[in-house]
């Protein structure tokens, strides 16, 4: 069996990271607790918190089994993705990072925030919201 080179570092990095992020942000906007997402993939749950974090990488199968568990294409875990070799431009000041939506998302209180702004149908009152919060910046 040949060995990995030593030019090629099998630790994480920010993709790992990324997909671990997108990973939780799913699970939760589904309302999945990491047991339910293990017992999916016949994993445990302490794998699961791993993988979130960007700890641990996501293999290719392990993958195509969170896209099937949680309802989305492999694809999805890559959208969005840090370039390897390509640095974007950083957000300007007052601008949101990818990151920091996928962080947010990736919490009770922003997946909820999400699926209760969304239940609301009447445009108006959505963007009254919208308004409301964004009076609440400025003070």
């Amino acid at each position: 069996m040949a060995k990995a080179s030593k030019t090629h570092s099998r630790s994480t990095t920010a993709v790992d990271a990324h997909i671990g992020q997108k990973i939780r942000a799913r699970r939760i906007l589904l309302g999945l607790s990491q047991t339910d997402l293990a017992n999916a993939a016949g994993i445990t749950f302490q794998q699961i918190q791993k993988y979130e974090k960007g700890a641990n990488r996501v293999g290719a199968s392990r993958l195509q089994q969170f896209s099937d568990a949680l309802g989305v294409p492999p694809s999805y875990f890559f959208e969005g993705a840090p370039t390897v070799g390509r640095k974007l431009p950083a957000p300007r000041e007052g601008e949101l990072s990818e990151g920091a939506i996928l962080s947010f998302l990736g919490t009770s209180e922003g997946a909820g925030l999400v699926r209760g702004f969304l239940a609301i149908r009447q445009k108006p009152i959505r963007q009254n919201i919208v308004a409301f919060i964004d009076s609440l910046k400025g003070k």
